[in-house]
């Protein structure tokens, strides 16, 4: 599962494409794409970070109230 997880993030930021799998060498563009996006591939990984951070924050609050 944590491979799945791995490859996942991999792909959604594009680096997936660049890294050999099963003796897999596919050419590569020479100059990749820059322009909106780009941006919004960023935005939404930080979106994704911060809502998972947000998630183990709240989770941690949770189990402590719980425990006590």
């Amino acid at each position: 599962m944590a491979s799945f997880a791995l490859d996942l993030v991999l792909w959604f930021t594009g680096v997936r494409g660049h890294i050999p799998r099963f003796d897999d060498f596919r050419p590569v563009p020479s100059a990749p794409p820059v322009g909106a996006g780009h941006l919004v591939r960023v935005l939404t990984i930080m979106a994704t970070v911060f809502a998972a951070l947000s998630l183990a924050v709240w989770g941690t609050v949770w189990i402590a109230i719980q425990l006590l």
